[in-house]
Formats: structure tokens, sequence, C-alpha cells
């Protein structure tokens, strides 16, 4: 698997946002590169356009955790997305790159004939987040690859925190970003 250690948009779009993440800025920099590269091993044929998705779908996605640090960021991070796409004059992706912050964390299979990336990154990110116990028929080299080339860096250990902080915010659904 050829592991691409700068992606130009990923760069721009974390980049122009880096004083928010604070000191979590290189942890989630390092998550998104890993869900990426994951995204393009169950998806070795993306085209530019499928790829430039994916990227920012990447960058996103979580985003709307800081700098409020919250666990119910899934509104926050696609708002976040749509006003990007809409500067970009991309507002016609705006569905499809929705869909894949809003059901990144879904449990079951998203079967979607139109939007087929979703269910790629939807199990991209579960490869990540389960730090690769959730595999998905991905090769363990290529997990091991990936992790070596981007660090965890703390991310999970910051997920759980604020994760463990949200449980007393939301007690009847501890974890509101997670979807069946």
């Amino acid at each position: 698997m050829n592991i691409e250690k700068n992606i130009p948009l990923l760069e721009n779009i974390l980049g122009a946002r880096r004083e928010m993440f604070g000191r979590d800025y290189e942890p989630y920099r390092n998550h998104v590169y890993r869900v990426l590269h994951f995204c393009f091993a169950f998806h070795d044929r993306a085209t530019v356009e499928e790829k430039e998705k994916l990227i920012i779908a990447g960058c996103f996605h979580d985003l709307g955790m800081w700098p409020g640090e919250v666990v119910d960021y899934l509104a926050p991070s696609i708002d976040l997305a749509k006003r990007y796409l809409i500067e970009q004059g991309k507002v016609q992706w705006s569905p499809e790159i929705e869909m894949m912050i809003d059901l990144h964390h879904k449990f079951r299979i998203v079967s979607n004939g139109k939007y087929p990336l979703v269910e790629i990154f939807r199990k991209g990110d579960w490869v990540d987040a389960s730090m690769g116990m959730r595999r998905f028929g991905l090769p363990k080299q290529i997990i091991k690859d990936v992790q070596d080339a981007f660090p965890n860096l703390g991310f999970h250990n910051n997920l759980v925190r604020l994760a463990t902080k949200e449980l007393f915010v939301y007690r009847r659904n501890p974890l509101p970003m997670m979807k069946w």
C-alpha cells in the first residue's frame, strides 16, 4: 500500500483550523490520515473526485468536537463541512459528505447504492476507532503500516476522556454520536 504522508487538501483544511485544536491538532490530524488510508485500502480504485470527497469528510467528521470538547458533535461537524463546501463551490457534494459524517459511527452496514463512499468511510473510521480490532477484512499488515506511519499520540485517550466527561451530561444517551 502506498502511504501518503502529505495530502495537500487535508493539510490545507486542517491547517487553517489548527488553532482551535490546541494540543489535539497532531493526534486528530493523524487520526484523519489513518482513516483515509484505510478508506483508500478499501477502495483502491477511487477516482480523484472520490478521494477528494473522502478527504473532506475525513477532515470534518469529528471537527465539531472542538473547541468545546463535546461528544454530541455530529451536527456541528456537518455544519462546518457544509460551510466549507459552499465556500469551495461544491455544494452538490453536500448530501453525500453529510451522510458520511452522520453515519460514520453506525454499527451496522450502510446500504446506499447512490452513495457507496458512505460505507467505505464508515469502515475506515471503525478500523481506526477500534485500533484495528474491527478490520472488515483489511489485512493486519496494512493496519500496522498505517498506524506506524501516523502514531496515535493519545487520540483515543482523548476520546475516552471526553466520553467520560459527557457521560453525566447525556445519561440517557451517553454516546449520542453512535447509531445502530
